[in-house]
């Protein structure tokens, strides 16, 4: 008898309920090619994340560091209250964008969080979540009772997160 294949396999798993938990988007201002680059980097590296219930979400560990060999491009960075360039510039508002979302759902508990050195455009002041790899992540835990998804996504003038509950 022949082995089935990975396809087959999922096929006749069956399908889990998608719940939308909540949503945020976040407005970009700032459109030069560079930050454009690294939020659609980030955005497919976080889409389709799954948490398991009383698992702990860690941004930079989903995401990564920004690399060129990832393809990430130098772009405007806060730095000591001061704007500088450094690879994954943009980064930032995909992060703060996955924060409001958190935020609206009371069973996800938010464990580390950083509010950048300066205001930020695209969300209120105090609803930001500033990460840098290896010094500053934004993490929480998810007690839902289900696995949760994390869909990222971005286009010219927006970043789109959505969060959703399977069952």
């Amino acid at each position: 008898m022949a082995e089935k294949t990975e396809e087959q396999k999922e096929s006749e798993e069956p399908k889990q309920t998608e719940t939308l938990l909540s949503e945020f988007t976040t407005k970009i201002y700032t459109k030069n090619k560079e930050r454009q680059n690294n939020i659609s980097i980030t955005c497919n590296s976080l889409n389709n994340t799954f948490v398991e219930n009383g698992d702990t979400f860690s941004f930079c560990g989903t995401v990564g560091k920004a690399t060129s060999s990832k393809g990430y491009k130098k772009a405007d960075v806060f730095k000591d209250g001061e704007v500088t360039q450094a690879l994954g510039g943009g980064n930032c508002q995909v992060s703060s964008t996955l924060y409001n979302a958190v935020l609206k759902v009371p069973e996800l508990k938010v464990t580390e969080r950083h509010e950048h050195s300066n205001s930020v455009p695209y969300v209120k002041k105090g609803k930001d979540a500033a990460i840098s790899y290896g010094s500053y992540d934004f993490k929480f835990i998810n007690n839902t009772g289900k696995k949760i998804k994390i869909t990222s996504t971005c286009d010219k003038d927006h970043v789109y997160v959505k969060i959703f509950k399977l069952e």
